[in-house]
């Protein structure tokens, strides 16, 4: 029967190993690009919101996530808390390495946020540079609603300042012994108490979508290839068939050889 290859180890091994890398670049890979597609859109759109639209109060929208807010332009009046302050480790600013500066900054309403002041330069490749003061009488800032990164690493002293591994508010919080609300803010250019500006992010599509597609393609290539060797061992002389017992076999050149020897001379 020509169909019996298929239960063959080696046919059904391959069958699996095919089907299941299909179903990951359809179901996994390909939605994970189209997802990361998306959030880029979102943050392109948010972005180019933010940069054309007044800023409004931060106390208008403390009652909401970051997350739903994030690259709004908002306006905070207030103190910083010098005391509090970190500086977030193993930066990439512009293609070059950086820290970033974290002060804690109490509202007018007794709300603790935390503010990004912007980066500074490392010192011998290593080492946190000497940071402006920041301004001791109250001042009124504007920044963008940023949310927390998800690395929540204890910070540590090292070169007489708290360090951490990520823009967390809920780090900087427990190494300060401060309530800080649950995201941060990012300073623009010519606030009081910025170091260096942090650009903004890339206003391009990115390779997203193109990627999914590539998955989808791989995936149907996959399933293709599969169904195109499936029909050519359905058909007469598989590679996987069975020997016909009727059918002459091709000798090899040692058999020929050794015939040719073992014949009388002429």
């Amino acid at each position: 029967m020509r169909l019996k290859f298929l239960l063959q180890p080696g046919w059904l091994a391959l069958t699996l190993t095919v089907w299941v890398f299909a179903g990951a670049c359809f179901t996994l890979l390909a939605p994970w690009q189209f997802s990361r597609d998306a959030e880029r859109e979102a943050q392109n759109n948010a972005v180019t919101s933010s940069v054309r639209t007044d800023p409004v109060p931060v106390t208008t929208l403390l009652d909401r996530p970051n997350a739903d807010v994030e690259w709004r332009r908002v306006t905070l009046t207030g103190r910083y808390l010098p005391e509090g302050q970190a500086v977030a480790r193993l930066r990439t600013v512009q293609g070059e390495a950086a820290f970033e500066v974290l002060t804690p900054f109490q509202l007018d309403n007794g709300t603790v946020v935390l503010v990004d002041r912007g980066y500074v330069r490392p010192v011998n490749g290593i080492k946190v540079p000497e940071l402006k003061p920041v301004p001791t009488d109250q001042v009124s800032l504007t920044a963008l609603v940023r949310r927390d990164e998800s690395d929540t690493r204890d910070a540590f002293q090292e070169d007489r300042h708290r360090q951490v591994y990520s823009v967390n508010s809920a780090v900087v919080g427990r190494a300060a012994g401060l309530d800080i609300r649950p995201g941060y803010f990012q300073l623009t250019e010519g606030q009081p108490g910025v170091e260096a500006e942090l650009p903004l992010p890339k206003l391009d599509a990115g390779p997203f979508f193109s990627y999914a597609l590539q998955w989808i393609a791989f995936g149907a290539m996959a399933l293709g290839g599969w169904l195109y060797f499936t029909v050519r061992e359905i058909r007469p002389g598989g590679a996987l068939h069975e020997p016909n017992e009727n059918k002459v076999k091709r000798k090899s050149v040692a058999e020929m050889l050794a015939e040719d020897e073992a014949a009388p001379a002429r």
